[in-house]
């Protein structure tokens, strides 16, 4: 196989943990990764950008740096389409990039536009990158005014931007928050005890909540029947979109367009291709599409991958765990915690999350600098 060729498509946060396992096992097999940007932005950190609690480039993972350390071709470009059967892909660039075995990590796209209709005060936070250059810019432009913002999306994500921005940093006055959680309710899937502390911490903090769909009609934003304006920033939190059309991807998708694999994150239709994160479904389980799995199901993408290169069957599934732990950020230097049906809230969890963000950035950081 020493003439094989692995393609990392996307700088995600599972092919992190690839470009980590190459650097301290070996590069197994010649690796190219093709990603539109040198860094990876993680998404957990900008709700404590956004309150002053670290600098905005905190966050960021070095993928350049992690590459060059593996040994990994990097070109900074984006992937259009795949074909399987002739095993290339065509880039936004125009070129295109051949493959033996290929593994797609690209994250996903935003919906705010095709669920809550045009308005040019819609910021979707995808991609994350995007949403952060926009987002200060925007603050730059109004911190010297009142404002009213929107956040569409009642969970995690949505939740975290609320507490945010209601304690955003700098100066000027803070914003009123209105959070629009929809008709699943706040934190869908999350315990009544973490339901308890947030409705609180939201009410304690003046952030309206309303528990309806939220829909731009006749350029007002509407919660059920009840207009919000005046709006000045509508943040859409609403989950990802497949990023690549299920016609130009080639590859068998399920009904929303994400890339349908089976518990080895290998593709049904493809065996030498992978995926994982929020671009991919399991077809055996439900795994949602969040950072927790797409960061825990890296090492077993890794491990995989490795096994293909080396002619190995030994593959391994990623399972979740029964009970994940979760952190939310109040913005005030607090925040809420959750593992299964246990709850807890205080300082010193605000303290915990910040901790847990930066060692897992310090890790990469490490890594990608030749330590560690």
């Amino acid at each position: 196989m020493s003439d094989a060729r692995l393609l990392l498509i996307g700088g995600g946060h599972a092919h992190v943990a690839v470009l980590a396992d190459w650097i301290r096992r070996g590069t197994p097999i010649p690796t190219t990764l093709i990603t539109p940007y040198p860094t990876l932005r993680y998404s957990g950190m900008v709700p404590g950008w956004i309150a002053g609690e670290h600098d905005r480039d905190a966050g960021l993972v070095d993928l350049a740096g992690l590459a060059r350390r593996a040994g990994v071709d990097l070109v900074l470009d984006r992937c259009t389409g795949i074909d399987g059967d002739s095993g290339t892909i065509a880039t936004e660039s125009g070129s295109s990039i051949r493959f033996d075995f290929a593994s797609l990590d690209t994250g996903g796209i935003g919906r705010a536009r095709a669920i809550l209709g045009e308005d040019p005060r819609v910021l979707d936070v995808r991609p994350i990158d995007g949403f952060v250059e926009k987002l200060g810019n925007w603050i730059a432009a109004n911190s010297s005014a009142e404002s009213h913002v929107a956040i569409v999306g009642g969970g995690a994500g949505g939740v975290e931007l609320a507490f945010g921005l209601r304690n955003r940093a700098g100066p000027g006055p803070t914003p009123s928050v209105t959070l629009v959680a929809g008709k699943d309710g706040l934190l869908p899937g999350f315990s009544g005890g973490v339901l308890r502390h947030v409705r609180s911490d939201l009410a304690a903090q003046g952030i309206v909540l309303a528990e309806t769909d939220a829909a731009i009609e006749s350029g007002r934003l509407m919660a059920g029947a009840r207009s919000l304006e005046p709006v000045d920033l509508i943040v859409a939190a609403l989950g990802s979109a497949a990023p690549i059309d299920p016609d130009a991807i080639g590859l068998a998708c399920d009904p929303e367009g994400f890339v349908a694999v089976d518990r080895f994150q290998r593709s049904v239709s493809y065996p030498n291709i992978f995926a994982a994160g929020d671009v991919a479904a399991r077809q055996d389980r439900l795994v949602p599409h969040s950072g927790v799995h797409a960061v825990h199901a890296g090492p077993v993408l890794a491990h995989n991958l490795r096994a293909l290169a080396e002619g190995s069957d030994t593959l391994k599934s990623y399972r979740p765990r029964r009970a994940s732990l979760y952190l939310l950020a109040t913005g005030n230097g607090s925040a809420i915690g959750s593992y299964g049906p246990v709850a807890f809230r205080g300082r010193w969890v605000g303290a915990l999350k910040r901790w847990i963000d930066k060692r897992w950035i310090g890790t990469y950081a490490r890594l990608a600098g030749g330590h560690g």
